[in-house]
């Protein structure tokens, strides 16, 4: 039995290949009307026009597109692309040479020296002769304090010194009188001693004399005693008269008598020699004490001088002293400056080392750069340097200075402490000192506190 070959239904129902596309050439819709919903308002002729308008310039746009690139364009456009590139890259090589050769920093100002005028006395305010931001020359009067109690100081330190300088004249000739009264005293000690010593010998030959008279007595004695004793032995014989014994007698008491007078005498001349030389040795030691202390009260005299005449120049350095704080009664600009900070005022009672005002000095100011410690590298002394000055919209030349010490936070009240634990590396700042060149032009109108932005030539 034959075969029955069934078509597929779904085979039935599709279009050929070739149909489809025709169908497509032929019958194009565009997707607003195909996604147009059956409920939309009719579109006006405008649109409708604007429409069409906007698809052939699609479609032109879609030719052109597919229209082939001319060799020449493409080359031309590619040789551009790569000069750009090439320029770019040779640009960005040169600005980071260039950039290799100098620091800068945002992280500067201009500095200069703040004179704070202080009084040196306690007083009360009497004069004010400058206002904020007002110029003034070194030596003009800043402030005035009223000066009588200190005038009562000169007056008195003066009269102290006076009455100082007239003691000193009263001692001045003591020294020369003092000098004369211990020669002289030398002297007459001197002569003492002699004459003490001339005593002394005359004294010693009366002792002599008279122990020569006791020997002679004593002598005598002893022949009469021995007479006597001879005379007595004729008397009782009866060989002599008794008349002659009697003498004898007499003359034998005599001796004894003669003899014990003699010694008396010899004792007594004994004493008077010792009292001659206890004055002797008086003498002697009133002569070396005078020559000893002689020297001593010639010093002291001179002592005595020298403190009169210490007590003149302390006198007298009291009176400068207070001429001194008379002076500072009257107060001048010691520099050249801008006043600022104003805090005097007339009939105010001022401590010493109050602050009434500060002076500016704009005439040496300087710029602090704070560069980071990474760009110190090849910076050194002497370098050029551009600071830009922001306010100014200018430029000026200067030079590295001094390099700076230590960096910022070594400096700072409160210095971190690393080694609590809590430590975080950060690149520190350290302060450069930049010196302006003298004699360009607006250099009178920096001020200190301006910011700038130095480019340091690492050259």
């Amino acid at each position: 039995m034959p075969s029955v070959t069934q078509e597929d239904p779904k085979e039935k129902s599709l279009p050929d290949a070739g149909d489809q596309t025709v169908e497509k050439a032929s019958s194009p819709k565009p997707a607003d009307q195909r996604n147009k919903s059956p409920e939309a308002e009719p579109r006006t002729g405008e649109a409708k026009k604007d429409e069409g308008t906007k698809e052939e310039q699609d479609k032109k746009s879609e030719a052109e597109a597919k229209k082939p690139v001319d060799p020449a364009t493409k080359r031309r456009t590619i040789i551009i692309g790569v000069c750009i590139g090439i320029v770019l890259v040779v640009g960005g090589v040169a600005w980071w040479l260039y950039s290799r050769t100098y620091e800068s920093t945002d992280d500067a100002q201009v500095d200069g020296h703040l004179n704070s005028i202080a009084s040196r006395v306690a007083g009360t305010v009497q004069a004010v002769y400058v206002e904020d931001d007002q110029p003034v020359k070194a030596g003009q009067p800043l402030v005035d304090l009223d000066p009588s109690d200190y005038t009562v100081q000169v007056e008195q330190a003066r009269a102290n010194y006076k009455q100082a300088m007239a003691q000193a004249s009263a001692q001045g000739p003591n020294v020369p009188i003092t000098e004369v009264s211990n020669r002289t005293l030398v002297d007459t000690d001197e002569a003492e001693v002699v004459n003490a010593e001339a005593a002394v010998a005359s004294a010693q030959r009366d002792y002599d004399s008279n122990v020569a008279k006791l020997r002679l007595a004593e002598a005598n004695n002893l022949k009469s005693q021995a007479d006597l004793v001879r005379f007595k032995k004729l008397v009782d014989k009866e060989e002599i008269a008794r008349s002659d014994y009697d003498q004898y007698i007499a003359n034998a008491g005599s001796g004894v008598a003669t003899v014990e007078a003699s010694q008396f005498t010899a004792a007594s001349s004994a004493k008077v020699v010792e009292e001659k030389r206890a004055l002797l040795l008086e003498a002697r030691s009133k002569l070396f004490q005078d020559k000893a202390n002689s020297p001593h009260t010639i010093t002291i005299q001179k002592a005595t001088f020298a403190s009169a005449n210490a007590g003149a120049d302390s006198a007298k350095a009291q009176l400068d002293a207070a001429l001194l704080s008379l002076s500072y009664c009257h107060i001048v600009a010691p520099v050249d400056g801008i006043a600022s900070q104003r805090s005097a005022e007339v009939g105010g009672r001022i401590s010493v080392g109050q602050q009434l005002v500060v002076l500016v000095q704009t005439s040496n100011v300087w710029t602090t750069a704070n560069f980071k410690e990474t760009q110190l590298k090849k910076m050194h002394v002497g370098q050029r340097v551009n600071i830009y000055v922001d306010s100014l919209g200018e430029s000026f030349e200067g030079d590295v200075e001094n390099m700076p010490a230590a960096s910022g936070d070594r400096s700072s009240l409160f210095p971190p402490e690393n080694a609590t634990g809590n430590y975080v590396k950060i690149v520190q700042r350290l302060p450069v000192r930049i010196r302006f060149h003298p004699n360009q032009r607006d250099l009178d109108k920096l001020r200190p506190g301006m910011s700038v932005t130095p480019k340091v030539h690492l050259d």
